[in-house]
């Protein structure tokens, strides 16, 4: 009798990639029932995975100063509360400048999960590897850094023309071609065409001076663009095919990829690789705006502040958290960038690992209230709104179009974030990048090329 795929059901197996294979073997051999039930005892999952009764305990270094602050802090608390009865966690911490996002249940924005054996792509969610760095361009005018970084940058959505694009570093793209969750069209595509974009929302280029020493320096803050967005997308495919098998009560949101599995040892060298793609976005940008100026650099570093770190069999998800312990940074160059909103300094930290901090420092100033939010309280024409401001700053978007969701306005009481810091021990303030002026993308899809054809047709 030849065996099905309805009698594998029946003796109590879930469909599987193995179903075909497993077929195959058993009426190629004419296996007994005997020998069948013994040659399927390999593909038995294990027990599924409860949610914990109980929230895993995590360390909250934020308290509210006001009533909205208070709205925000009980959300988040709430929905770490959810989050972190998921099996895999074992530790977490919110930070000052955390904010919700998503449903009840979702890592908020200045959240940092440990999970063990565990890689949860929906913790450092679409934008892998967001970061920043600074170089230090000497006593170069801020203006004519400023000038020369908007002649080479490029925001907004997509990536370059070829007239325009980078050249592409052969050994990185040797290393995509090896990655199995890379090595795809669509991929390496967006690969090539963003190096040297920025994207949009609260992605910058900032340009200031030290107050330590004069200095004039850049800044610029983004993830990786489609390349890591399209990691996202098909690591979470995996991770729901995981968690429909092995904890199908556990949030999608919150799905995970075994580390112990092929597919766990290919996601987490795939974020490696993005990593490195994300790194060398900046750099580009960096080195191009030197080149204009014909200078050399007196100093450069950076750090990731939306990853997933390493240790041992630990993996610390941080969704808008700086990383100060240098175990998490291989390749650390120097102090870490924390900045707070276009009108206040970027912070130069450094800090020590505490049982509070689990070796995190905040990510900038974060939010109380959404986008909508914002604008809705705001009073006043957009140019008047942005006036106000941004006095004595040279504040520029790219699309040409104000987005006052970006302004100071929009984001938390910088003070407070600072003050905040200090209290809980989440990094040690040795300078500061004064404000000069920045680059935001803007409000690009007000004049998007798809929307001016439309008004042309119309």
């Amino acid at each position: 009798m030849k065996i099905t795929g309805k009698e594998l059901i029946g003796w109590g197996h879930k469909p599987g990639k193995w179903f075909p294979e497993a077929l195959e073997y058993i009426n190629k051999n004419e296996l007994s029932e005997s020998e069948i039930l013994e040659y399927l005892e390999q593909f038995k999952s294990g027990p599924e995975m409860p949610l914990l009764d109980n929230p895993m305990d995590f360390k909250i270094n934020i308290k509210a100063e006001n009533e909205l602050e208070e709205i925000n802090v009980n959300s988040v608390v709430t929905s770490m509360e959810v989050l972190m009865k998921t099996p895999t966690i074992v530790n977490g911490a919110i930070m000052p400048d955390a904010c919700p996002t998503g449903p009840s249940g979702t890592i908020p924005v200045g959240g940092i999960v440990v999970a063990k054996n565990a890689i949860h792509p929906g913790m450092h969610s679409a934008d892998i590897c967001c970061s920043v760095m600074l170089t230090d361009f000497g006593k170069a005018k801020p203006k004519d850094v400023l000038d020369a970084a908007h002649s080479v940058t490029h925001f907004g959505s997509g990536g370059r023309d070829r007239n325009t694009q980078f050249r592409f570093p052969m050994d990185l793209l040797a290393e995509i071609e090896a990655n199995p969750f890379l090595n795809n069209q669509k991929s390496i595509s967006a690969a090539r065409s963003h190096l040297g974009t920025q994207g949009d929302g609260n992605h910058f280029l900032f340009v200031g001076r030290s107050k330590k020493t004069g200095n004039t320096m850049m800044v610029t803050h983004h993830g990786s663009r489609g390349f890591g967005a399209n990691l996202y997308k098909r690591g979470m495919h995996i991770a729901e095919q995981f968690r429909k098998k092995l904890s199908p009560k556990t949030l999608k949101q919150n799905a995970w990829i075994p580390f112990e599995t092929e597919e766990g040892k290919n996601y987490w060298e795939a974020l490696q690789i993005i990593r490195k793609w994300t790194k060398k976005n900046h750099e580009v940008l960096h080195d191009a705006t030197l080149e204009k100026l014909g200078l050399i650099r007196e100093n450069r570093f950076w750090n990731e502040h939306n990853f997933v770190f390493r240790d041992g069999d630990l993996f610390y998800h941080a969704k808008g958290a700086t990383p100060l312990n240098p175990k998490f940074m291989p390749d650390i160059t120097g102090p870490r960038l924390i900045p707070l909103n276009m009108a206040e300094p970027v912070l130069i930290v450094e800090g020590n690992t505490t049982e509070n901090n689990l070796g995190f420092a905040p990510h900038g100033a974060g939010r109380n209230v959404s986008r909508t939010q914002h604008r809705k309280s705001k009073k006043g024409t957009i140019q008047e709104i942005f006036d106000e401001e941004t006095k004595g700053l040279d504040i520029r978007f790219f699309s040409e179009e104000i987005d006052i969701t970006e302004l100071p306005s929009a984001y938390k009481n910088a003070k407070t974030v600072r003050n905040q810091m200090k209290e809980y021990g989440l990094g040690n303030v040795i300078d500061e990048v004064l404000p000069y002026g920045c680059i935001m993308a803007g409000d690009w899809q007000k004049n998007a090329p798809w929307k001016k054809r439309k008004r042309r047709n119309k």
